[in-house]
């Protein structure tokens, strides 16, 4: 297959990357609870951008608003005012399992018999399809297709006395990974699986308290970050004020350590570590690994800027801008009649010839998924006159998808699951190809308890995965 025969739209371009995996927000005792979370969603548009959605709690009634589209397509005034109440959560939805559609956009809410329960949910569960057939099997009758969906079930089958400890026993039936907020007429609820693998935050704001999957939510309500929620831990937030439990059975921890190459946002803060600086720490360590004689290095923007920072850095190589990033383009966009080469890349990025011409190149990105992406922005750089063009990635070749709330494409679809380095940098044009190693990433990365969890870099799954039949396509 030419380059010529590989065609894709703006929309293909962003795929062609893992995929967010939602995002969720908190806010307890403050008077514009429903603002801030809005603000809050705005600020992790990046970790899903499917739909989105609040629910609000005035009293003992609760009040939803939940879309598709951009929050600040959603969040009109006029709906921002239907949210009443001093306690809210919020959700960006990006469809890890069960697919997208409006009904599979939170938070859900339901009754119980010990009241109103409404849940988002960041992760996804390995064992989300045995219990919920198990659940239907039962009576229960499901409506989306969503995983979350599961644990809501669960809750609301509970024979435990209070609304908690009906959470942690529906928790403990769970496998996978969550991070999670509840809210109840009686308080909001934070909780993470034991392994950690999808991170959560705790912060201040004014005389309320307010969670969120990143620091960079707590940045732009003005809020001052407190600490992260551990693996494993139940905060509980109430009038007498937050109280903290550890309800499950102690494990080693498996924190997803793409938040770190790629997912969070550059700004902000896991674990008491600067997402940015971590990231530069990744690319000096990638220099080490990889190195080349070259005029320039440049990221592909954004996710690559720090990480070829960084590269720059130790490697002595100039840091430029030879790639611009047009952050404009919605998610849709009309192609011209007449056929116009790449055009789906060049509608994202555009290379500065000034900056390229007649130079050696090293190209530096986060990760390669599919390649299709790398390909094309390989040939738009040696268009603009490169005379070499070095690619380096800022993590180990992804051989594997994930189960724990990352969307991946299928195994067959990953280019490293078949292909050795030096089969992608034939395909992919360039003249060398460089990884950063495993043990590289790891030690580049700040020491966190437990470990990471490498999965897609190594197969090795910190929990099961199960099915009651084959799954076609999608995620898994």
């Amino acid at each position: 297959m030419t380059v010529d025969e590989i065609t894709f739209s703006p929309e293909e371009f962003r795929h062609d990357k893992p995929q967010e995996e939602c995002g969720v927000v908190g806010v307890y005792n403050h008077p514009e609870a429903a603002n801030l979370s809005y603000l809050s969603l705005y600020a992790l548009q990046h970790r899903g951008q499917e739909g989105a959605g609040i629910v609000s709690l005035d009293g003992e009634e609760f009040h939803s608003e939940r879309h598709q589209g951009l929050v600040p397509d959603i969040f009109t005034q006029q709906r921002l005012d239907r949210l009443v109440g001093n306690c809210a959560i919020g959700h960006n939805r990006y469809s890890t399992a069960g697919g997208g559609g409006l009904g599979n956009t939170q938070p859900l809410v339901a009754k119980s018999g010990l009241g109103t329960l409404a849940m988002g949910h960041n992760g996804n569960l390995t064992n989300a399809d045995v219990l919920r057939e198990q659940l239907e099997e039962a009576g229960a009758i499901f409506q989306s297709t969503m995983d979350s969906e599961v644990i809501m079930h669960l809750v609301a089958r509970s024979r435990e006395a209070t609304m908690s400890r009906r959470m942690i026993d529906a928790l403990n039936q769970v496998k996978g990974g969550f991070s999670t907020v509840f809210m109840t007429t009686e308080g909001m609820v934070a909780v993470r699986d034991p392994h950690g693998f999808r991170p959560l935050s705790l912060g201040r704001v004014g005389d309320g308290w307010v969670v969120a999957s990143e620091t960079c939510a707590f940045d732009l309500i003005g809020a001052e970050y407190e600490r992260d929620i551990q693996p494993g831990e139940m905060v509980t937030i109430g009038p007498d004020g937050i109280t903290s439990c550890m309800p499950f059975t102690l494990t080693e921890g498996a924190f997803c350590i793409f938040e770190y190459v790629y997912f969070a946002r550059v700004d902000s803060n896991i674990g008491g570590h600067a997402v940015w600086s971590v990231r530069k720490n990744q690319g000096r360590q990638l220099a080490r690994e990889t190195e080349v004689e070259a005029d320039i290095v440049i990221p592909v923007p954004d996710s690559g800027v720090a990480t070829a920072m960084g590269y720059a850095e130790t490697s002595g190589i100039p840091y430029e801008m030879g790639l611009i990033r047009n952050h404009y383009v919605g998610r849709t966009f009309i192609e011209p009649q007449s056929a116009i080469r790449h055009f789906g890349v060049k509608i994202k990025l555009n290379p500065v010839r000034e900056v390229i011409e007649g130079k050696r190149v090293v190209v530096v990105d986060d990760s390669i998924v599919r390649g299709t992406t790398s390909r094309k922005i390989i040939e738009l750089i040696r268009k603009a006159g490169a005379r070499e063009v070095h690619m380096r990635i800022g993590s180990p070749p992804i051989i594997s998808p994930c189960f724990y709330g990352i969307d991946t494409p299928t195994t067959e679809e990953l280019i490293a699951s078949s292909k050795q380095v030096e089969e992608i940098r034939e395909y992919l044009g360039a003249d060398t190809l460089g990884y950063l190693s495993e043990d590289g990433l790891i030690n580049a990365s700040p020491k966190v308890g437990g470990g990471y969890c490498t999965a897609c870099f190594s197969k090795n799954y910190p929990v099961n995965v199960v099915f009651n039949k084959p799954k076609q396509g999608g995620l898994f």
